[in-house]
């Protein structure tokens, strides 16, 4: 096995650090000093790696996004039929249930980001999403009658994100939220017909390897800042 870079390791250790006091205090209460603190390391040692508490942030919600991605890439090739559209919004609203950072991103929680609630930071999940609906188009696993697609499924899927927040008196457990947000997007955007497995297998390929691509440039910016514009 390949030992870990000591330079990547200490970064996650900030960013391990400043996810846990993101979500307990907010951005606007958390100082670079507290994330020192928190890492056991020097104020100075946090420089080294970002030049500004808000670069720590956006590093570390980066890195919960490419995870996700991870996990969304190893799932496809583990399973080409979690190519199809319900499946990969089930998938991906799973994983945000599942971390609070996610969700905080997702639902522009302005008490957990702050400022940051305003900034363009779900840039790695939007950097594919053309290529994705082209290539899901491109393999017959998208409807070709619903005007303006992409926009139409990203209004459904969001309000199951946000639906709660708005109307606090609904109450559903998150496998019910789950299943309502699959059926909606497989009723709504994709064909009546079941796609063959050669079809699925390929278009599985296809989405992974590009969510593979976007993947290394994140990371390099994620642990490569070093003070550097």
């Amino acid at each position: 096995m390949t030992a870990p870079d000591p330079f990547i390791a200490r970064a996650d250790r900030i960013l391990d650090a400043a996810g846990e006091l993101l979500l307990r205090h907010g951005h606007r209460k958390v100082t670079i000093e507290d994330i020192a603190r928190r890492a056991r390391i020097g104020k100075g040692t946090v420089y080294l790696h970002w030049r500004t508490k808000d670069e720590v942030f956006l590093a570390l919600l980066a890195r919960e996004s490419v995870r996700m991605v991870e996990q969304i890439s190893a799932a496809l090739r583990a399973d080409p039929g979690e190519v199809q559209l319900h499946r990969l919004a089930r998938r991906t609203f799973q994983a945000v249930l599942d971390q609070p950072l996610l969700l905080a991103v997702a639902t522009r929680d302005n008490e957990v980001l702050g400022r940051l609630a305003d900034s363009d930071i779900n840039d790695v999940g939007l950097a594919t999403s053309e290529q994705f609906f082209d290539l899901l188009n491109e393999y017959g696993l998208l409807r070709t009658d619903v005007p303006n697609l992409p926009y139409a499924m990203r209004a459904a899927a969001g309000g199951f994100y946000v639906l709660e927040e708005v109307d606090p008196s609904i109450k559903l457990d998150n496998e019910a939220r789950l299943d309502a947000l699959a059926h909606v997007i497989r009723s709504s955007f994709e064909p009546a017909r079941p796609p063959r497995r050669s079809v699925l297998v390929a278009a599985a390929e296809a989405i992974a390897t590009v969510f593979d691509d976007m993947i290394p440039p994140y990371r390099e910016w994620i642990y490569q800042q070093k003070g550097s514009s």
